[in-house]
This record gives structure tokens, C-alpha cells and sequence, in this order.
């Protein structure tokens, strides 16, 4: 029989790099900072703010356009404008909301305890 001799530490390892505790804090940050922006960047209320802001303009715009056909049609009322300013003000308000009350990162976790030194 042939003798296994013990795993060598990771440094010995060949193609496997030596990762300090130093290095895998690093690595840790910039993945919590990735996580942060990506959860900033994909917050729903941008959504639906930016989607409202959009629809709205484009409907105000349809609003302002309108002949007195389309206004007859909806008994007097220039449905597309009101409705085109009520997006509009929907969407602003997500986004004033996101603007005062962003997301707060979760508090830093605890990778390792160094008391047992």
C-alpha cells in the first residue's frame, strides 16, 4: 500500500492561491458594495416612479394635443391631460420618496471571531 501524506496547506497547493484573512475581508466589502448598488440600482419604487414619469409625459403630451373630438368623446373633459398630470405626479412622488428615504445597507456581519486568540 501507498502511504497518502497529509493535505498541504493551500500555499503548497499547486494553482491554488494562499488567501489571507486580509484578502477575503476585501473580497467581502466589495461584494457587500456590488450587493448595496445593485439593490439602489433594482429598488422598485425607481420603477415604478421612472415608468410613471415616462407613461405621463407621454399622455400629457397626447393631452395637450388633442382635438375637440376627443374631448367631446369624454364629455368635456381632457381625460388624456388630467390623467398624463396624475402619472406625472404619481411617478415624482416614487421618486421624491426614493430620494428621502433611500435603502440603508443591512449592518456589517461578523466574519470571524477573534477572540479565541
Amino acid at each position: 500500500m501507498t502511504e497518502h501524506p497529509e493535505h498541504p496547506e493551500p500555499s503548497e497547493r499547486p494553482g491554488h492561491p494562499a488567501y489571507s484573512e486580509k484578502d477575503v475581508l476585501r473580497e467581502v466589502t466589495e461584494l457587500e458594495g456590488k450587493s448595496a448598488t445593485a439593490a439602489r440600482l433594482f429598488d422598485i419604487r425607481r420603477i415604478i416612479g421612472g415608468l410613471f414619469v415616462i407613461y405621463g409625459v407621454i399622455v400629457t403630451i397626447a393631452g395637450l394635443t388633442d382635438d375637440d373630438a376627443a374631448i367631446d368623446k369624454a364629455e368635456g373633459v381632457n381625460i388624456n391631460l388630467w390623467t398624463g398630470l396624475g402619472m406625472l405626479l404619481l411617478g415624482l412622488f416614487f421618486l421624491v420618496w426614493l430620494k428621502l428615504r433611500p435603502i440603508v445597507p443591512p449592518p456589517d456581519v461578523v466574519v470571524g471571531d477573534d477572540s479565541k486568540e
